[in-house]
C-alpha cells in the first residue's frame, strides 16, 4: 500500500486523516509545516502527498501551499499531490493542478471522495514504489551486534522460508523486513505491509482475504485482500502478537495450504506468498499461556531474527543520527555526547523523532545539545509510568502526539497506559 504524507498545521486534521487512512490500510506520515514535510520526503519513500494550502493560523493566501508544492515537485517531480483547499484558495489550487498537482478537494472534504482519489492514484504510487525500491538505503549500523544480525539476514533473504522478526518497539523491525524482501528472489514482486495491531477484529478477514460485493454493510464493490495483492511476493504482518485467536486460525489455514476464500464467496483462491512477521511480544510465553496458537507460531517462526534495542548497540547511535539529520547538518561534540548518554527507550524511532525536532529548532547547520531542548527524556531520569504521564500532560492527552515523542506506536502506548493504570 502507498506511504502517504499528510501536511497540515491543524493537529485535529492530522489526527482525523491519520485515523481515516490508517483504517483503510495506508501507511501515514504527518507534518505540520513545510520544513517537516520536505524532511520526510527527502528521507523516506513517500508515494502520495495530501497537503493543505496554509500552514499558519490566520493566513489564507495559499502561498505557503504553493511554495511547498513547488519544493516537493523539485525534489520528486513524479510525486502525486492532492491539495486540500478552502474556497479562497480555489484559484491557486486550479493553477497548481495545471502545474502538475494530481487533484484538489475543497474544505470540508468528503471522506469517500478523498479515498476514491487515493485509490485512483494508488496504482501509480505502487509502480513508482516498485521502480525505486532498489534505491532505498541499506540498514545503517556499525555495531558488532548488527553486523552479526545482518550476516544472518543476508542468508535468510535468499531462502523462501517464513521469518519472525522480534524486538522492542521502534527498533527497526519493518526496516529489516524491507531489507529481507529487497534482497530476496521476490524483490521485483509486490511487498505488502499490514499492521495487525491497527486492524479491527471485525475487518480482519476482509482485509487479509478480500470480500465480495455485498458481503457486509458498506461493501459496495468486490475488494482484493492483502494475500491476493502479495501473490508471488512478500506479505509483512506487523504486530502479529495482537492477532485474535479466531484470526490466528484463519491465518494458519492460508499458511498451510496457500488457499482461502474471499468473504462472501465460495470460490477458493490459491496464492504463493512469503510471510514475514514482527512482534515486540514474547510469543513463546503467549503460547504457554494459550493466547497464541503453537502451530501458527511454528509456521511463522521458521527462522527468528532478533533486533537488539538501541541501548544494546550504542555504536549505531551516531551513524543513525547523522543519517536522520542529512548531509546539510552536522552534530557538534556536545550533541553527540548527549545522544550517547540517553537510554533510548523508544529505540531508533525515538532517535529519529529527536533528530527531526532538533532540525526544526536549529539556528544553523550545526546542531548542538541545546537544539534538542531536553525533548528526549532519559529512561534513567524518569521511570516508564512517570515518563508516560509527563508526555500525556505535555500533549493534553493526545495519544498520537505523546506516542510519537515517546517513540512508540499508539497501540503500544495504550497497552502501557492500561498496564500502569494511568488516568488519561
Amino acid at each position: 500500500m502507498p506511504n502517504i504524507l499528510v501536511v497540515d498545521d491543524n493537529p485535529d486534521i492530522l489526527e482525523a486523516l491519520d485515523l481515516l487512512l490508517g483504517l483503510h490500510g495506508y501507511t501515514v506520515q504527518t507534518a505540520s509545516n513545510k520544513k517537516q514535510a520536505l524532511f520526510v520526503v527527502t528521507h523516506q519513500v513517500i508515494d502520495l502527498v495530501i497537503q493543505d494550502m496554509n500552514f499558519a493560523q490566520g493566513v489564507t493566501s495559499g502561498n505557503d501551499g504553493k511554495s511547498l508544492f513547488l519544493a516537493l515537485k523539485a525534489i520528486k517531480p513524479e510525486l502525486p499531490i492532492i491539495l486540500i483547499t478552502a474556497w479562497a484558495q480555489l484559484e491557486t489550487a486550479i493553477e497548481l493542478v495545471k502545474a502538475g498537482a494530481t487533484d484538489y478537494l475543497q474544505k470540508p472534504w468528503d471522506d469517500h471522495k478523498l479515498l476514491q482519489l487515493i485509490a485512483q492514484y494508488s496504482h501509480v504510487a505502487d509502480k513508482q514504489h516498485q521502480s525505486i525500491t532498489s534505491k532505498i538505503p541499506s540498514m545503517i549500523y556499525q555495531s558488532p551486534e548488527m553486523h552479526a544480525l545482518m550476516h544472518d539476514a543476508d542468508k535468510v533473504a535468499e531462502a523462501e522460508v517464513n521469518v519472525l522478526i522480534s524486538g522492542a518497539n521502534g527498533s527497526g523491525k519493518e526496516k529489516l523486513a524491507d531489507y529481507i524482501h529487497q534482497h530476496s528472489k521476490r524483490k521485483d514482486q509486490p511487498f505488502i505491509k499490514v499492521n495487525m495491531g491497527a486492524l479491527p477484529h471485525e475487518l480482519l478477514e476482509a482485509e487479509l482475504f478480500g470480500a465480495e460485493k455485498g458481503a457486509f454493510t458498506g461493501a459496495n464493490q468486490a475488494r482484493q485482500g492483502r494475500f491476493e495483492a502479495a501473490h508471488k511476493g512478500t506479505l509483512f504482518l506487523d504486530e502479529i502478537g495482537n492477532l485474535s485467536l479466531s484470526g490466528q486460525m484463519k491465518l494458519l489455514r492460508v499458511l498451510q495450504s496457500g488457499e482461502f476464500e474471499r468473504l462472501g464467496s465460495n470460490h477458493t483462491i490459491t496464492v504463493d506468498v512469503r510471510v514475514l512477521s514482527a512482534t515486540n511480544a514474547d510469543l513463546t510465553l503467549a503460547v504457554k499461556q494459550g493466547s497464541f496458537r503453537e502451530d501458527l507460531y511454528y509456521r511463522l517462526n521458521v527462522i527468528e531474527l532478533h533486533l537488539p534495542a538501541l541501548k544494546e548497540r550504542k555504536a549505531d547511535i551516531i551513524p543513525l543520527a547523522k543519517h536522520f539529520i542529512g548531509n546539510q547538518y552536522v552534530l557538534d561534540d556536545d550533541a553527540k555526547q548527549y545522544l550517547l548518554a540517553n537510554n533510548w527507550q523508544g529505540n531508533v524511532r525515538e532517535l529519529e523523532n529527536a533528530c527531526k525536532r532538533a532540525i526544526v529548532f536549529a539556528s544553523n547547520q550545526r546542531i548542538t545539545q541545546q537544539d534538542f531542548q531536553s525533548l528526549v527524556q532519559s529512561a534513567s531520569v524518569l521511570n516508564e509510568k512517570e515518563q508516560i504521564e509527563k508526555m500525556l500532560v505535555k500533549h493534553a492527552g493526545v495519544i498520537k502526539h505523546a506516542a510519537a515523542e515517546l517513540g512508540l506506536s499508539r497501540q503500544a502506548l495504550y497497552r502501557r497506559i492500561e498496564k500502569h493504570r494511568i488516568d488519561i
